[in-house]
């Protein structure tokens, strides 16, 4: 009977969900530096890099609860080309087995890397280039590595405010004052408006303070990583022609530094992925910009924000009784179509050729003939991971500001989160407010999937969500 009674009791744990077995987790790096000469882009117009100021890298977190394991990954890139997160979750799940929906691949959206979006960016059926194999093959030799590294360990999620560094970069302006587009036409915001102008009125919407985070340690001893998301776009002024991670490097080195875990083996390894910054930049428009030297605000930034995220983790509950689960979809929604208008507009100034080679009309111009070469329709790679009471969403696309702050709000869960261009990268991603007020990020050519775009993939998210919600969370109320 006594027997019977301590196997009925270990089974009841199993099925009851409270037994998933040790909490193990494991981190680790891969360099995805391309080569010297390779053209850096995140301007209008890219150039080749002549010198490499600091590597780029994946880094890779995989957790495992007994049962389940998920992988997060966050590269050093403007964006990648959602081949590349096929192609590096079918590896890995052939070398690890962890699920192909399980893993999670982001950029970073630093603006001084190669690129690794490809000639056709957007569209699902391009090959992968060398560069492109490359950082496929990488990533999935991280994560690897990464699974290899498994150990006991415990999680606890952290928040942080961090705003002074945050400043929406739409602004309505005086009447008679707003420039005139590409187009030639006029919208009724402004992006990157002069600073200390007198002629802006307000910031187009909201700013996300918070600096969301996982902490994984050893149980009672050092971290094994850190994962964390916080939405501010990119923060720039690198030296010319030079590769750099920016802050989110920067900020990763930093927090090491902080630990004292430098000589740490294994190796601590520091994430930070970007949220949902869109519309969010480092510049504050109310006092007229400053100069100065290369990386000294990308330095300033990413001090100040590992410190203060350092120190909040005294402050933290650990936790080892932790269940995982995800959700990967890929739902189809519409291209952007081109308006007649449009479609005239793009033929004429492209025939017209180039002013300079600065000549944004003549870019958009090829960047609106290259969209009539899309299909009507498209599936847009969309994700939801859980990790105990924490939800993680993720869209292939650089996400408004605003729609962070929705999921937040709305997700069945304690801590939900969102993390941009992961999976993919198909252009901005503006709510339809945003598209009625015009502007660089709802320009054909910048955005690229339908009006509705927003909408219809929050309410897949959330779905997602509710299908993985925890069977009890007192922080949500049904």
């Amino acid at each position: 009977m006594r027997v019977a009674g301590w196997l009925c009791f270990w089974l009841i744990g199993l099925t009851a969900g409270t037994a998933f077995g040790e909490f193990r987790a494991g981190a680790a790096t891969s360099n995805i530096t391309p080569d010297i000469g390779e053209p850096i882009i995140g301007g209008f117009v890219p150039y080749p890099s002549e010198h490499v100021h600091d590597e780029l890298h994946a880094r890779c977190l995989v957790l495992d609860d007994g049962q389940t394991k998920v992988a997060l990954v966050v590269c050093d890139l403007l964006g990648l080309n959602r081949n590349i997160s096929s192609t590096a979750r079918e590896l890995i799940e052939k070398q690890t087995g962890i699920p192909a929906g399980n893993v999670l691949i982001s950029a970073t959206h630093t603006h001084s890397a190669s690129s690794a979006l490809g000639d056709r960016d957007a569209v699902t059926d391009s090959t992968l280039n060398p560069y492109q194999t490359f950082v496929a093959r990488r990533i999935a030799d991280g994560v690897r590595r990464a699974d290899n590294e498994l150990r006991p360990a415990e999680l606890a999620f952290g928040k942080v405010d961090v705003p002074e560094h945050l400043f929406n970069r739409r602004w309505t302006m005086r009447p008679g004052t707003m420039p005139v587009n590409p187009f030639g036409t006029y919208d009724l915001v402004k992006m990157n408006p002069p600073a200390g102008s007198e002629n802006l009125v307000d910031p187009a919407g909201p700013t996300d303070p918070e600096v969301s985070f996982l902490a994984v340690r050893e149980p009672n001893g050092p971290l094994i990583s850190l994962f964390a998301a916080y939405s501010l776009h990119y923060v720039g002024g690198v030296g010319p022609k030079e590769v750099s991670a920016d802050y989110y490097g920067v900020f990763c080195e930093q927090l090491k530094h902080l630990l004292q875990a430098e000589q740490q083996e294994p190796p601590f390894v520091a994430m930070l992925a970007n949220g949902t910054s869109g519309d969010i930049n480092n510049i504050n428009f109310r006092q007229p910009r400053k100069r100065q030297g290369p990386y000294e605000q990308i330095r300033y930034v990413a001090h100040d924000v590992a410190a203060k995220v350092h120190a909040t983790l005294n402050q933290l509950t650990y936790r080892s009784d932790i269940d995982l689960g995800a959700k990967y979809r890929e739902p189809e929604l519409g291209w952007r179509q081109l308006t007649e208008r449009e479609q005239t507009w793009a033929r004429e100034t492209n025939a017209a050729g180039p002013k300079n080679d600065r000549d944004l009309s003549y870019i958009y111009s090829q960047r609106l003939l290259g969209m009539l070469a899309y299909p009507p329709t498209t599936t847009v790679p969309v994700q939801v991971l859980k990790i105990g009471d924490v939800c993680i969403g993720t869209m292939p696309c650089e996400v408004f500001c605003e729609i962070g702050l929705e999921f937040k709000e709305r997700a069945p869960f304690a801590h939900p989160f969102m993390v941009s261009l992961g999976h993919g990268y198909f252009g901005y991603l503006p709510t339809p407010r945003h598209h009625d007020l015009g502007g660089y990020e709802t320009w054909p050519g910048t955005n690229r999937l339908e009006r509705n775009a927003s909408v219809k993939l929050m309410d897949e998210l959330l779905q997602m969500a509710g299908e993985l919600k925890p069977a009890t969370d007192p922080s949500k109320p049904e």
